[in-house]
């Protein structure tokens, strides 16, 4: 019998947070009752509440009021969502399209992060390939001017860097190609940290000639890229977070000012599962105080098997988790699909 209270108990709890989550209005027993076919009388509701908000599920703000989720509410129905909710036909399609219009890698998560704004109404955010996972695809020498060049690096997730290379000697055009393909053979199919070894040991194996070319264009690179690989964000949707924040109950500025501290989001998306898992962190399960009045739902985007980088939306505690997980996770899908080549 006690599995079955406990279960009928469950049922309720996930009631109160889909009734919650749909209205922003407390729910009562009688609302319960009449939305949800839970087949048992209004004072074994009553009971079930009254259990229910004294292990601090649900909780009462005033006297006469309905009942409002806790996080540890929240938590026990997204802890027992199982199935991912299917998006549906249309939905699938407008994400597809879209996303297959992007010209180069950060276009892509430009559309991702507009895309998963759009369809959560809520904040989202998504993260640059870093640096450490992508290997160098290609580099390229431009001289700018017999004094200049301009070195262009390419990696295999499509990002591109540019970098600006003072020499002391004018160089001629045979010795800009010679020049790029010794950057080449140091740095092709390796990831920059591990090139930074091949690139230090560039100036010694070049001919006399371009040995301090070498030297200028090797430090440049080492200094501006391997070691500060710069983790980018792309942010889109802040101005969700304003419509609803009469709900934020403290620190909306708070929110939106950490959200734009890139460092706080990164260290979020820092611990993204791995592909195709969802985490969702709720109220003061996160460690940064700004986002304790928010839940924050992430996953990691790919390509062949490989995690690129996180993305996922941040909104407040009600948001709708099932909607929402699957968005998430559908948006990461396509990426690491049209990343993929697929």
């Amino acid at each position: 019998m006690a599995g079955s209270t406990d279960q009928r108990r469950d049922e309720v709890l996930r009631a109160i947070v889909a009734d919650y989550i749909a209205s922003q209005e407390p729910v009562g027993s009688k609302a319960l009752l009449e939305r949800h076919h839970l087949n048992v009388s209004s004072a074994t509701i009553r009971n079930d509440m009254a259990v229910l908000e004294s292990e601090g599920y649900i909780v009462q703000q005033h006297a006469s009021s309905g009942r409002i989720p806790t996080e540890k509410g929240y938590r026990q129905f997204v802890d027992s969502i199982h199935d991912i909710k299917p998006l549906s036909t249309a939905e699938r399609r407008a994400i597809v399209g879209f996303l297959e219009e992007g010209v180069d890698l950060e276009d892509v998560l430009r559309r991702s992060v507009q895309l998963l704004a759009q369809l959560t109404r809520q904040a989202a955010v998504v993260q640059l390939p870093t640096l450490k996972v992508s290997r160098v695809k290609h580099c390229e020498v431009v001289p700018l001017s017999p004094v200049r060049l301009l070195l262009v690096l390419i990696t295999d997730t499509g990002r591109v860097d540019q970098r600006n290379v003072e020499l002391e000697e004018p160089l001629d055009p045979e010795q800009v190609l010679q020049l790029r393909d010794l950057l080449n053979d140091a740095l092709v199919g390796k990831t920059l940290t591990d090139a930074s070894t091949s690139l230090a040991e560039l100036p010694e194996h070049a001919p006399a000639e371009l040995r301090t070319a070498a030297l200028f264009a090797a430090t440049t690179l080492i200094e501006t890229l391997v070691d500060q690989p710069s983790d980018r964000l792309i942010l889109a949707g802040t101005s969700n977070l304003t419509r609803i924040s009469r709900d934020f109950p403290v620190g909306l500025p708070l929110l939106i000012e950490a959200l734009e501290e890139q460092v706080v989001v990164l260290k979020l998306l820092a611990n993204v599962p791995d592909l195709g898992n969802v985490s969702v962190l709720i109220g003061e399960e996160n460690e940064n105080e700004e986002l304790h009045s928010a839940s924050i739902v992430t996953t990691a985007y790919g390509s062949d098997g490989a995690a690129l980088g996180g993305l996922g939306v941040v909104g407040p505690t009600f948001m709708d988790y099932p909607g929402t997980i699957s968005k998430v996770s559908a948006v990461a899908r396509y990426v690491s699909r049209v990343l993929s080549g697929e």
